[in-house]
């Protein structure tokens, strides 16, 4: 048994249902049924009353050929066929006229039932129960693509939309405005006529009748729509579409007889803004999860063609049933007469051979077959027209033409496989439900949904808010993950920074010459689209600009032209698959004119040959290429002006030649390379200015005389490599002020040392130290940070006092006992300068601990929080591992 919950949505599934079937099939519906009420008539008819009643029609046979002579004194019984019926009265005096059968009412019944099986035909006997099976068969076959399992589901799927679809109040704000935009265009195009006279009233009419076509399609009266129309109607922030279209049309009107009055200025309110009641928050919600679903539904319908097959199948399977019942039944329709001759071969019971017998329903039977096959030769017609609907009609897509040159949506998609069949079904209908459904259909109306949705959301004093300001006072605003820009974006006058991170459809309108002081951008992952109006702005004031990518199709081509660029970093694969002559798919740098920083993370083959296009304004080149090799590196010639060039994680294995051409290089920094022989330091010779060279994260195994050429030198940094000792030539670099030498192999530092008179930084972490020079402390007075963490040293020379000007003093991890008292004189270790084991301080006499322990707490000072002090070596190592791994790839 069913429940009355369990027949409730079934009746609302069949109800709508009735959407997607054309009037031929509502009409092969009811035809249907009348063959099935037909065929129920028929069976009822022949299962109450069917029945022959026979005749005889030979003379009696004599008594020689049936055996029986009766004796001429006998008492003969008559029989009972020889007296008057019952009803009549028996006339005494008259003598019995008629034929005498000698038969009895039990024979004429036992002669009507075997006739009834032998003289009456098949046809006539079976006929009912035959088409009964055959209507029963129609009426399945007839709903079957709405019931297979395969299309069932879509079809549920696709009403459920088309209801949401239809009680969406953005649906009606959509229409609504569609249909604006349609009068204003019409209104435009009338403007642009400016010789010809006025239209009359007259003839203005047919434009009047067009808008209310266009406001009467807004609604719909179909049965699916009358909870959703009557709860928009209850809705305050969904307009009635009737109320919108109808003001539209009397906005229409007014424009008409507006433009008769000469001081009248039709195209001020032509261009007036949009008056549309904006959607609550819910509303907007619900909208949004709509156009997903949409998105959805087709891309899996498009997929297919299920029901359209099914569909076919079932038209091809009616019109052969049909065909085929008509064949075989047409000649059965002679065989239905009312007189029947019967020879039943028994003439020992009854004594006669033949009978004529009478079918009472053989009239009545004959003229329902005729009914019958009527109903079923236009059943048959129906099927060959919707045949021939299916095969002249492109029913596997669905072209929007109609639709779009009524309410003006014109970048509805065209569709395809099943949901383009759906859509045509759902045209025989009512057309207006296909125009609710384009809506969620069209990009724009997703569009203006998105706009509606960032200008609620997104106002002007939630950006205020998320704005902040850096350490050196610029104001940054970062997006992350919002369809589009938000228009009150446009209004942050005083945003100096803004950083924008996966944003599907950022576009950059007019209104940014509103962000005066905008200088800076960063692109993570974001194609942004620049009008003409607005890219003209930023020509003139974007500065810097940060790309991150996946592909280089992805960046946009106004990057190029902007020519008050400074600085322009990249980050993303620039490099195509296959040969190093197509390494660089950026394009042409010829427009950056004042461009002095790139900046390159990618995976570059050679250095691009464009770079000698803005050699005359570069001055620094970074180039990091996460591990791929960088084979060319001729191209660096070119650009002569640079003063830093930083080529990391380029699996150089020895110092490139070009770098003589650079003769103005302050900073050079080839970090995290495969640099195993610094024998090329001979070479940069010429590079007079060199004042920084960074080989850090490399393979060197020997540091060569050669460095001592490098006069100029302030800071070489050599963490991280597998040098075992130091050459003299390196303490002839006079200038030198900060030497990291952290994660090498080194035992000893030399004496010479002590010529490095302006040295302020040594790092010496993670190495194998035993000792330090006394000299180190006696000479090199003007060293502020010292860092000899992760050592082996056994104690402190005593001369550490002379360091007057220490403010740094890194000592964790080492062999240490005690801590010399000297300590106590370094005026600069107070607040957290010495990083020591907390046992090895307190080691020291309490004077001197309270010294040191001035301005901050005792522990806490010692912590690891402490351990990355202004110095860029701090933070590059961990010596523990580094001494290890060390250690073990020098074995190896």
């Amino acid at each position: 048994m069913f429940s009355l919950s369990e027949l409730a949505p079934l009746n609302q599934h069949q109800n709508q249902s009735k959407l997607l079937k054309p009037w031929w099939e509502v009409f092969m519906d009811y035809l249907v049924v009348l063959m099935l009420l037909t065929s129920v008539l028929a069976c009822t008819e022949q299962l109450s009353r069917d029945r022959v009643v026979c005749v005889v029609s030979d003379p009696p046979v004599t008594a020689n050929t049936s055996g029986y002579d009766p004796p001429s004194g006998s008492n003969v019984v008559p029989t009972p066929s020889s007296k008057l019926p019952t009803h009549i009265s028996p006339n005494l005096h008259s003598a019995a006229q008629g034929r005498r059968t000698h038969l009895v009412y039990q024979q004429y019944v036992y002669i009507s039932q075997v006739c009834y099986n032998e003289a009456l035909p098949l046809c006539s006997r079976f006929f009912p129960y035959i088409a009964l099976l055959q209507s029963l068969v129609l009426v399945a076959s007839g709903s079957f693509w709405l019931h297979f399992p395969h299309t069932s589901s879509r079809i549920e799927q696709f009403l459920a939309i088309l209801a949401k679809c239809c009680e969406s109040p953005w649906t009606s704000q959509a229409l609504s405005h569609a249909a604006r935009q349609e009068n204003i265009q019409e209104r435009k195009k009338e403007e642009r006529r400016p010789h010809q006279f006025l239209p009359s009233p007259d003839s203005s009419s047919p434009s009047v009748t067009r808008t209310r076509r266009s406001s009467l399609d807004s609604g719909t009266d179909s049965p699916l729509l009358k909870r959703s129309d009557s709860a928009s109607f209850a809705t305050p922030p969904s307009p009635c579409p009737s109320t919108v279209s109808c003001n539209s049309t009397m906005s229409s009107v007014s424009l008409d007889l507006r433009g008769h009055l000469p001081s009248s200025k039709p195209s001020v309110l032509v261009d007036s803004p949009r008056q549309v009641i904006s959607l609550d928050k819910s509303d907007g919600e619900q909208a949004r999860a709509l156009f997903e679903r949409v998105r959805k539904f087709r891309s899996h319908c498009e997929s297919s063609a299920v029901i359209y097959k099914v569909y076919l199948a079932q038209t091809i399977f009616k019109l052969l049933m049909g065909t085929l019942i008509i064949s075989y039944t047409i000649p059965v329709l002679s065989s239905f007469s009312f007189n029947h001759t019967c020879h039943p071969e028994e003439q020992s019971l009854v004594g006669y051979a033949t009978f004529e017998c009478i079918h009472v329903l053989s009239s009545l039977l004959r003229k329902l077959l005729v009914a019958y096959l009527t109903l079923l030769g236009l059943y048959g017609l129906l099927n060959f027209y919707t045949l021939c609907w299916i095969l002249h009609s492109s029913l596997r897509q669905y072209s929007f033409h109609s639709l779009k040159d009524l309410c003006s949506l014109r970048d509805v998609p065209d569709l395809r496989n099943d949901l383009a069949f759906l859509i045509h079904m759902l045209d025989q209908y009512d057309p207006l439900l296909a125009q609710r459904l384009s809506v969620f259909l069209s990009p724009v109306s997703e569009s203006r949904l998105l706009e509606e949705s960032l200008e609620r959301r997104w106002r002007e004093e939630k950006l205020h808010a998320m704005t902040t300001v850096d350490a050196d006072g610029c104001s940054r605003l970062q997006l992350v993950a919002l369809p589009r820009l938000p228009p009150a974006l446009f209004t942050l006058s005083q945003l100096q920074v803004l950083k924008l991170e996966l944003i599907t459809d950022a576009k950059f309108t007019a209104q940014v010459a509103s962000m005066t002081s905008l200088r800076e951008l960063h692109l993570y992952h974001c194609t942004a689209a620049v009008d003409p109006s607005a890219l003209a702005v930023l020509r003139e004031r974007l500065e810097v600009l940060h790309l991150t990518f996946t592909h280089a199709s992805e960046i946009p081509s106004w990057v190029l032209s902007l020519r008050s660029l400074h600085e322009l970093h990249l980050s993303g694969r620039l490099s195509s698959e296959g040969g190093v002559g197509r390494g660089w798919a950026l394009g042409s740098l010829r427009q950056l004119r004042h461009l002095r920083v790139l900046v390159i993370r990618g995976m570059l083959q050679r250095i691009p040959g464009e770079l000698y296009e803005v050699a005359g304004s570069l001055v620094r080149l970074e180039i990091y290429n996460e591990g791929t090799r960088l084979l060319v590196l001729t191209g660096l010639k070119r650009v002569v002006d640079l003063t830093e060039l930083h080529l990391q994680d380029c699996q150089l294995e020895r110092l490139p030649s070009a770098l003589l051409a650079l003769t103005n290089l302050h900073t050079l920094n080839l970090q995290h390379n495969n640099l195993r022989t610094l024998e090329e330091l001979l070479s940069l010779t010429h590079l007079r200015r060199l004042s920084c060279l960074r080989l850090a994260y490399n393979r060197v195994l020997v540091l060569p005389a050669s460095v001592g050429v490098l006069r100029g030198l302030e800071l070489l940094d050599l963490s991280n490599n597998q040098l075992k000792s130091l050459p003299p030539a390196l303490f002839t670099l006079r200038c030198l002020r900060r030497l990291l030498l952290a994660g090498n192999l080194l035992e000893e530092l030399p004496a010479d040392v002590k010529a490095l008179k302006l040295l302020s930084e040594l790092d010496l972490s993670g190495n194998r130290l035993e000792r330090l020079p006394s000299e180190l402390f006696s000479n090199c007075l003007e060293l502020r940070i010292l860092n000899v963490a992760h050592n082996s040293l056994g104690f402190l020379p005593r001369g550490i006092a002379a360091l007057s000007q220490l403010c740094k003093l890194d000592l964790r991890s080492n062999s240490l006992e005690e801590l010399p008292a000297e300590l106590g004189c370094c005026s600069g270790l107070p607040g957290g300068g010495l990083l020591v084991e907390n046992w090895l301080f307190l080691s020291l006499p309490p004077h001197v601990r309270d010294f040191l322990s001035h301005s901050c707490a005792p522990t806490g000072t010692y912590s690891e929080g402490h351990s990355r002090p202004e110095s860029d070596s701090f933070p590059y190592f961990c010596p523990t591992q580094w001494s290890f791994f060390s250690a073990l790839e020098s074995q190896i």
